[in-house]
C-alpha cells in the first residue's frame, strides 16, 4: 500500500466542546486520490460502517460515543475543527478527516457541490452533541470509554491511524 500523507491536530477542551484529551484529528490530504466516488465502499471494506452521504452541519457539534471518518466525495469546504477556539481547515474532493470522539466540527463555507461520506468504526452508533446544557459533562464521561478503532478507514490494519492513535 502507498504511504498516506497525514496531518495531525490536537484540540483543547474549551468548556463547551470537550475535544479528545489524547487522540489527534487526522487529515489525509488526497487520501482517496482518484477514488472519491468509491469512498463509502472503501470505508465499509475497512470496517468503518453505518455510513451516510450528505453534508457537514453548519453548527459546532461532536460525537461523544464514537469516532467518525469523513471523506470528501465532491467539492471543497472550510471546516472549523475543535470548537470556537479551534482552527479552520480547508478540505477538497479526495481528502479524508478522521475525527476522534469529542472533537467539534462544523462547516463554515463550501462549494455548491460539496458532499461527504461519513462512517464509524465497526458501524458504531453515534450521538449528536452541541455542548449545550449538561452535554459537556456527559461527554467527558463517554469519550474515554470509546474504544480505539481496529482499522484505518482507508488502509485497514496498515493505515496511519493504527500507528498514530495506538501509540497515544
Amino acid at each position: 500500500m502507498s504511504e498516506l500523507e497525514v496531518k495531525t491536530f490536537l484540540f483543547k477542551d474549551d468548556g463547551k466542546i470537550p475535544n479528545h484529551p489524547k487522540l489527534p484529528m487526522l487529515l489525509y490530504p488526497n487520501g482517496l486520490v482518484d477514488n472519491a466516488e468509491e469512498c463509502e465502499k472503501i470505508f465499509n471494506k475497512n470496517n468503518w460502517e453505518n455510513s451516510w452521504a450528505g453534508n457537514v452541519f453548519g453548527y459546532h457539534h461532536f460525537h461523544s460515543v464514537s469516532h467518525e471518518a469523513i471523506g470528501v466525495i465532491s467539492g471543497a469546504a472550510t471546516l472549523k475543527m475543535g470548537g470556537e477556539n479551534g482552527m479552520e481547515i480547508q478540505v477538497k474532493k479526495g481528502d479524508v478527516a478522521v475525527i476522534p470522539a469529542g472533537v467539534g466540527h462544523k462547516k463554515i463555507s463550501a462549494s455548491e457541490d460539496f458532499k461527504v461520506v461519513g462512517a464509524y468504526p465497526g458501524g458504531m452508533e453515534y450521538d449528536l452533541k452541541t455542548g449545550q446544557g449538561l452535554e459537556w459533562e456527559e461527554a467527558l464521561k463517554n469519550i474515554p470509554q470509546v474504544p480505539l478503532p481496529e482499522t484505518d478507514p482507508i488502509q485497514g490494519t496498515d493505515g496511519p491511524l493504527i500507528d498514530i492513535w495506538h501509540k497515544e
